[in-house]
Protein backbone atom coordinates (compact mmCIF):
# COMPACT_ATOMS: atom_id res chain seq x y z
CA UNK A 1 0.00 0.00 0.00
CA UNK A 2 1.31 3.42 -0.96
CA UNK A 3 1.90 5.38 2.31
CA UNK A 4 1.28 8.65 0.46
CA UNK A 5 -2.02 7.55 -1.07
CA UNK A 6 -4.99 9.74 -0.19
CA UNK A 7 -7.37 7.85 2.08
CA UNK A 8 -10.95 8.43 3.10
CA UNK A 9 -9.79 9.93 6.42
CA UNK A 10 -7.62 12.46 4.57
CA UNK A 11 -10.54 13.45 2.36
CA UNK A 12 -12.85 13.82 5.35
CA UNK A 13 -10.31 15.93 7.25
CA UNK A 14 -9.80 18.14 4.22
CA UNK A 15 -13.52 18.70 3.80
CA UNK A 16 -13.94 19.41 7.52
CA UNK A 17 -11.10 21.92 7.43
CA UNK A 18 -12.61 23.67 4.41
CA UNK A 19 -16.02 23.73 6.10
CA UNK A 20 -14.71 25.33 9.29
CA UNK A 21 -12.63 27.79 7.30
CA UNK A 22 -15.75 28.85 5.40
CA UNK A 23 -17.72 29.06 8.66
CA UNK A 24 -15.15 31.27 10.35
CA UNK A 25 -14.87 33.48 7.27
CA UNK A 26 -18.65 33.97 7.23
CA UNK A 27 -18.63 34.86 10.92
CA UNK A 28 -15.91 37.43 10.26
CA UNK A 29 -17.88 38.92 7.39
CA UNK A 30 -20.91 39.17 9.67
CA UNK A 31 -18.88 41.48 11.89
CA UNK A 32 -18.21 43.80 8.96
CA UNK A 33 -21.73 43.68 7.54
CA UNK A 34 -23.39 45.91 10.19
CA UNK A 35 -20.74 48.60 9.67
CA UNK A 36 -21.33 48.54 5.91
CA UNK A 37 -25.10 48.72 6.34
CA UNK A 38 -24.84 51.62 8.80
CA UNK A 39 -22.50 53.59 6.54
CA UNK A 40 -24.64 52.98 3.47
CA UNK A 41 -27.78 54.06 5.35
CA UNK A 42 -26.13 57.24 6.63
CA UNK A 43 -24.71 58.12 3.23
CA UNK A 44 -28.04 57.44 1.50
CA UNK A 45 -30.19 59.41 3.95
CA UNK A 46 -27.77 62.09 5.11
CA UNK A 47 -25.12 62.46 2.43
CA UNK A 48 -27.06 65.15 0.60
CA UNK A 49 -26.80 67.64 3.49
CA UNK A 50 -23.06 67.18 4.14
CA UNK A 51 -21.59 70.14 2.29
CA UNK A 52 -18.92 72.73 2.99
CA UNK A 53 -21.52 75.11 4.43
CA UNK A 54 -22.94 72.33 6.59
CA UNK A 55 -19.53 71.64 8.11
CA UNK A 56 -18.38 75.22 8.60
CA UNK A 57 -21.48 77.24 9.48
CA UNK A 58 -23.56 77.70 12.63
CA UNK A 59 -27.04 76.26 13.23
CA UNK A 60 -29.95 78.53 12.34
CA UNK A 61 -33.75 78.58 12.59
CA UNK A 62 -33.87 76.88 15.98
CA UNK A 63 -31.36 74.16 15.01
CA UNK A 64 -33.47 73.05 12.05
CA UNK A 65 -31.15 74.53 9.42
CA UNK A 66 -27.58 75.73 9.00
CA UNK A 67 -24.47 73.79 9.89
CA UNK A 68 -22.73 71.99 12.72
CA UNK A 69 -19.37 73.75 13.02
CA UNK A 70 -19.71 74.61 16.77
CA UNK A 71 -20.55 70.98 17.55
CA UNK A 72 -17.78 69.71 15.29
CA UNK A 73 -15.22 72.03 16.87
CA UNK A 74 -16.42 71.18 20.37
CA UNK A 75 -16.12 67.44 19.75
CA UNK A 76 -12.54 67.82 18.58
CA UNK A 77 -11.74 69.89 21.68
CA UNK A 78 -13.33 67.35 24.03
CA UNK A 79 -11.51 64.39 22.46
CA UNK A 80 -8.16 66.21 22.37
CA UNK A 81 -8.26 67.32 26.01
CA UNK A 82 -9.44 63.86 27.10
CA UNK A 83 -6.45 62.30 25.33
CA UNK A 84 -4.05 64.79 26.90
CA UNK A 85 -5.39 63.92 30.35
CA UNK A 86 -5.82 60.15 30.09
CA UNK A 87 -2.92 58.93 27.96
CA UNK A 88 -0.05 60.07 30.25
CA UNK A 89 -1.84 58.80 33.36
CA UNK A 90 -2.83 55.52 31.71
CA UNK A 91 0.63 54.86 30.30
CA UNK A 92 2.28 55.71 33.64
CA UNK A 93 -0.08 53.36 35.50
CA UNK A 94 0.58 50.59 32.98
CA UNK A 95 4.35 51.04 33.32
CA UNK A 96 4.10 50.73 37.09
CA UNK A 97 1.90 47.64 36.96
CA UNK A 98 4.01 45.95 34.29
CA UNK A 99 7.56 46.94 35.20
CA UNK A 100 7.66 47.90 38.87
CA UNK A 101 4.78 46.43 40.86
CA UNK A 102 5.21 43.08 42.57
CA UNK A 103 2.48 40.47 42.79
CA UNK A 104 0.85 41.36 46.10
CA UNK A 105 -2.57 42.29 47.47
CA UNK A 106 -2.20 45.94 46.48
CA UNK A 107 -1.45 45.12 42.85
CA UNK A 108 -4.34 42.67 42.70
CA UNK A 109 -6.63 45.31 44.21
CA UNK A 110 -5.52 47.83 41.59
CA UNK A 111 -6.13 45.35 38.78
CA UNK A 112 -9.57 44.55 40.17
CA UNK A 113 -10.38 48.25 40.35
CA UNK A 114 -9.35 48.74 36.73
CA UNK A 115 -11.60 45.87 35.62
CA UNK A 116 -14.53 47.23 37.63
CA UNK A 117 -13.96 50.77 36.32
CA UNK A 118 -14.26 49.47 32.76
CA UNK A 119 -17.72 48.09 33.53
CA UNK A 120 -19.20 51.21 35.13
CA UNK A 121 -22.07 52.65 33.03
CA UNK A 122 -21.42 55.98 31.36
CA UNK A 123 -24.28 57.68 33.24
CA UNK A 124 -22.54 56.82 36.53
CA UNK A 125 -19.34 58.38 35.19
CA UNK A 126 -21.41 61.46 34.37
CA UNK A 127 -22.62 61.78 37.96
CA UNK A 128 -19.08 61.23 39.20
CA UNK A 129 -17.85 63.96 36.86
CA UNK A 130 -20.43 66.39 38.24
CA UNK A 131 -19.43 65.69 41.82
CA UNK A 132 -15.67 65.49 41.30
CA UNK A 133 -14.79 67.95 38.55
CA UNK A 134 -17.73 70.35 38.34
CA UNK A 135 -18.28 70.80 42.09
CA UNK A 136 -15.25 69.58 44.08
CA UNK A 137 -12.47 70.83 41.78
CA UNK A 138 -14.66 73.80 40.79
CA UNK A 139 -14.09 73.42 37.06
CA UNK A 140 -17.73 74.28 36.49
CA UNK A 141 -19.58 72.97 33.44
CA UNK A 142 -16.72 73.26 30.99
CA UNK A 143 -14.68 71.43 28.39
CA UNK A 144 -12.12 70.56 31.07
CA UNK A 145 -14.70 68.96 33.36
CA UNK A 146 -16.29 67.01 30.50
CA UNK A 147 -12.91 65.88 29.15
CA UNK A 148 -11.70 64.78 32.58
CA UNK A 149 -14.88 62.73 32.97
CA UNK A 150 -14.27 61.11 29.59
CA UNK A 151 -10.63 60.51 30.56
CA UNK A 152 -11.61 58.67 33.74
CA UNK A 153 -14.13 56.60 31.80
CA UNK A 154 -11.56 55.52 29.20
CA UNK A 155 -8.54 55.04 31.49
CA UNK A 156 -9.03 51.24 31.73
CA UNK A 157 -8.78 50.93 27.94
CA UNK A 158 -5.47 52.78 27.84
CA UNK A 159 -4.04 50.96 30.86
CA UNK A 160 -4.93 47.46 29.67
CA UNK A 161 -3.75 48.03 26.08
CA UNK A 162 -0.48 49.60 27.24
CA UNK A 163 0.22 46.92 29.82
CA UNK A 164 -0.36 44.10 27.35
CA UNK A 165 1.94 45.84 24.88
CA UNK A 166 4.69 46.31 27.48
CA UNK A 167 4.49 42.69 28.55
CA UNK A 168 4.80 41.54 24.93
CA UNK A 169 8.35 42.95 24.73
CA UNK A 170 10.72 39.98 25.24
CA UNK A 171 12.34 39.79 28.66
CA UNK A 172 15.67 39.14 26.93
CA UNK A 173 15.68 42.79 25.81
CA UNK A 174 15.47 43.95 29.41
CA UNK A 175 18.09 41.49 30.62
CA UNK A 176 20.52 42.57 27.90
CA UNK A 177 20.16 46.20 28.99
CA UNK A 178 20.58 45.35 32.67
CA UNK A 179 23.70 43.33 31.90
CA UNK A 180 25.12 46.42 30.16
CA UNK A 181 24.59 48.46 33.32
CA UNK A 182 21.41 50.30 32.33
CA UNK A 183 18.95 51.19 35.05
CA UNK A 184 15.37 49.98 35.01
CA UNK A 185 14.06 53.38 33.90
CA UNK A 186 16.68 53.66 31.14
CA UNK A 187 15.62 50.23 29.89
CA UNK A 188 11.95 51.20 29.92
CA UNK A 189 12.53 54.55 28.23
CA UNK A 190 14.93 53.44 25.51
CA UNK A 191 13.91 49.83 24.84
CA UNK A 192 10.53 48.82 26.24
CA UNK A 193 8.45 51.89 25.37
CA UNK A 194 9.72 52.30 21.76
CA UNK A 195 8.97 48.64 21.07
CA UNK A 196 5.46 48.82 22.56
CA UNK A 197 4.27 52.08 21.01
CA UNK A 198 2.07 50.26 18.50
CA UNK A 199 0.11 48.62 21.31
CA UNK A 200 -0.24 51.92 23.13
CA UNK A 201 -1.74 53.40 19.98
CA UNK A 202 -4.32 50.61 20.03
CA UNK A 203 -5.58 51.91 23.35
CA UNK A 204 -5.60 55.46 22.00
CA UNK A 205 -7.64 54.35 18.98
CA UNK A 206 -10.25 52.71 21.20
CA UNK A 207 -10.37 55.77 23.44
CA UNK A 208 -10.95 58.13 20.51
CA UNK A 209 -13.80 55.95 19.28
CA UNK A 210 -15.51 55.95 22.65
CA UNK A 211 -14.98 59.56 23.69
CA UNK A 212 -16.21 60.98 20.39
CA UNK A 213 -19.54 59.19 20.66
CA UNK A 214 -20.36 59.49 24.37
CA UNK A 215 -23.33 61.65 25.32
CA UNK A 216 -24.22 61.13 28.99
CA UNK A 217 -20.84 62.08 30.53
CA UNK A 218 -20.64 65.38 28.65
CA UNK A 219 -24.33 66.24 28.93
CA UNK A 220 -23.99 67.02 32.65
CA UNK A 221 -20.42 68.31 32.74
CA UNK A 222 -19.68 70.58 29.81
CA UNK A 223 -21.69 70.18 26.62
CA UNK A 224 -24.60 72.49 25.89
CA UNK A 225 -27.60 72.36 23.60
CA UNK A 226 -26.62 75.55 21.76
CA UNK A 227 -24.11 78.36 22.04
CA UNK A 228 -23.56 81.08 19.44
CA UNK A 229 -19.86 81.34 20.29
CA UNK A 230 -16.93 79.00 19.92
CA UNK A 231 -15.10 78.10 23.15
CA UNK A 232 -12.11 80.34 23.88
CA UNK A 233 -10.54 77.97 26.39
CA UNK A 234 -10.98 74.74 28.32
CA UNK A 235 -13.05 76.48 30.99
CA UNK A 236 -15.80 77.35 28.49
CA UNK A 237 -18.76 75.22 27.53
CA UNK A 238 -19.16 73.87 24.03
CA UNK A 239 -21.49 71.98 21.77
CA UNK A 240 -20.75 68.37 20.81
CA UNK A 241 -21.83 66.23 17.89
CA UNK A 242 -23.17 63.37 20.02
CA UNK A 243 -25.36 65.67 22.13
CA UNK A 244 -26.35 67.67 19.05
CA UNK A 245 -27.51 64.47 17.36
CA UNK A 246 -29.46 63.40 20.45
CA UNK A 247 -31.22 66.77 20.71
CA UNK A 248 -32.07 66.91 17.01
CA UNK A 249 -33.50 63.40 17.07
CA UNK A 250 -35.60 63.73 20.22
CA UNK A 251 -36.32 67.32 21.23
CA UNK A 252 -36.36 69.67 18.24
CA UNK A 253 -39.58 69.71 16.18
CA UNK A 254 -39.59 70.29 12.46
CA UNK A 255 -36.09 68.96 11.81
CA UNK A 256 -35.56 67.80 8.20
CA UNK A 257 -35.23 64.04 8.02
CA UNK A 258 -31.79 64.18 6.42
CA UNK A 259 -30.27 66.48 9.06
CA UNK A 260 -29.79 63.96 11.92
CA UNK A 261 -28.42 61.42 9.45
CA UNK A 262 -25.97 64.03 8.19
CA UNK A 263 -24.78 64.75 11.73
CA UNK A 264 -24.39 61.03 12.40
CA UNK A 265 -22.44 60.62 9.15
CA UNK A 266 -20.02 63.39 10.13
CA UNK A 267 -19.58 61.93 13.62
CA UNK A 268 -18.79 58.42 12.43
CA UNK A 269 -16.57 59.81 9.67
CA UNK A 270 -14.48 61.68 12.24
CA UNK A 271 -14.04 58.49 14.24
CA UNK A 272 -13.08 56.51 11.13
CA UNK A 273 -10.60 59.15 9.99
CA UNK A 274 -8.91 59.35 13.40
CA UNK A 275 -8.81 55.58 13.70
CA UNK A 276 -7.44 55.15 10.18
CA UNK A 277 -4.66 57.65 10.81
CA UNK A 278 -3.74 55.96 14.09
CA UNK A 279 -3.83 52.50 12.51
CA UNK A 280 -1.62 53.63 9.63
CA UNK A 281 0.90 55.13 12.06
CA UNK A 282 0.76 51.97 14.20
CA UNK A 283 1.45 49.77 11.17
CA UNK A 284 4.37 52.00 10.21
CA UNK A 285 5.89 51.67 13.68
CA UNK A 286 5.21 47.94 13.79
CA UNK A 287 7.04 47.54 10.48
CA UNK A 288 10.14 49.09 12.02
CA UNK A 289 10.37 46.46 14.70
CA UNK A 290 13.35 44.14 14.56
CA UNK A 291 11.62 41.20 16.21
Amino acid sequence: MNPFEVTGINTTNKRTQALFRLLFMMMTLLLILPVIIIMMTLVYKGGSVVTYDFLFSHPTNGMTAGGIFPALFGTICLVTVALVVSVPIGVAAAIYLSEYASDNWLTRLINLSIVNLAGVPSIVHALFGVGAFVIFFQFGTSILAASCTLAVMTLPVVIVATRESLQSVPMAFREACWNMGATRWQTIRRIVLPNSISGILTGVILEVSRTAGETAPIMFTGAVFFTPFLPQGVMDQSMALSLHLFVLSTQVPGVPEALPYGVALVLISIVLIMNSASIAFRMYLRGKKKW
